[in-house]
């Protein structure tokens, strides 16, 4: 199965953009990347080898961010519980799917809701 070219794109930017975030990592648990930072996963960005649907998923905890989010084409809340605690999965290649623009300012909250305050402080000083 082979991954549409403008969704890898999307996926790309979503992935460098996350891999830019103050002490972010990218490890590979479950073989799939993920970003992290201060040893908490921030966005799980799953496998571009093309075994799964492209997407990303995100915690969201902004109700409205939250509510849009699960809108776009194919979104739906996390699997193993994380849907409860706010964690959406946005599939890149359905049609409608959400710009990398879009992907990255949900990137941004979820990374703001799990980093630490003096990364943040670091964030918002760029």
């Amino acid at each position: 199965m082979t991954v549409p070219k403008n969704a890898l794109k999307k996926w790309e930017k979503v992935r460098e953009f996350a891999l830019g975030m103050p002490g972010a990592v990218e490890e590979f648990p479950w073989g799939e990347s993920v970003a992290k930072v201060n040893k908490k996963v921030f966005v799980f960005l799953g496998t571009d080898d093309g075994g799964y649907p492209l997407g990303v998923t995100v915690k969201l905890r902004d109700e409205a961010t939250h509510a849009h989010a699960l809108t776009c084409p194919g979104a739906e809340p996390a699997g193993y519980g994380l849907g409860r605690s706010g964690w959406v999965r946005v599939p890149l290649e359905e049609k409608g799917a959400p710009g990398a623009e879009l992907l990255c300012d949900w990137v941004e909250e979820s990374y703001r809701v799990i980093a630490p305050k003096r990364l943040i402080a670091e964030l918002d000083a760029r």
